[in-house]
């Protein structure tokens, strides 16, 4: 299987929420299993039924959680040495040439991406016109509206 790019941060989160999972959510889930079991028939038991899909969905998270770890190439980008390129996991700050609109997104993985915080996926039309060009390198973005040409203003790995 191919490696998944991943930041630093972004593996973090994966961690803190597989180990919220494996710690709090699923000895809960199992505790009202069993309380429910305690209630008698099982066949017409809504609280059983509700805890078991409880139950599929979190053990379904935990395995989701584990392959993406395991399949994920970690890239931290302050130990890169990019020699000012927009690289996987940079901060580029940019600047449309029609309507002088400025943007700053940091280029993630697919898994990571959240335009509400400002964070692109390596596979977004931005970021793979973005990859491996400089501060002042003016990029064309294919956008279903047309082409949209941007002006790189800074490039920061943090």
């Amino acid at each position: 299987m191919n490696k998944v790019p991943l930041t630093v941060s972004g593996a973090n989160k994966l961690r803190e929420e597989l180990e919220e999972l494996k710690s709090v959510v699923r000895p809960r889930i199992i505790a009202a299993i069993a309380t429910a079991r305690e209630h008698g028939d099982l066949k017409e038991n809504a609280e059983y039924h509700a805890a078991r899909e409880q139950q599929s969905f979190a053990e379904g998270r935990i395995a989701e959680i584990e392959s993406k770890l395991s399949n994920a190439q970690i890239i931290d980008v302050t130990r890169l040495d990019p020699n000012g390129k927009v690289v996987f996991g940079a901060t580029v700050e940019i600047e449309c040439l029609d309507s002088e609109a400025r943007f700053t997104y940091q280029i993630v993985g697919e898994d990571e991406a959240d335009i509400k915080h400002n964070r692109i996926s390596i596979g977004s039309p931005i970021a793979r016109a973005l990859i491996g060009k400089e501060v002042e390198d003016v990029v064309t973005v294919k956008a279903p509206g047309g082409d949209v040409d941007y002006e790189i203003l800074s490039v920061q790995y943090i």
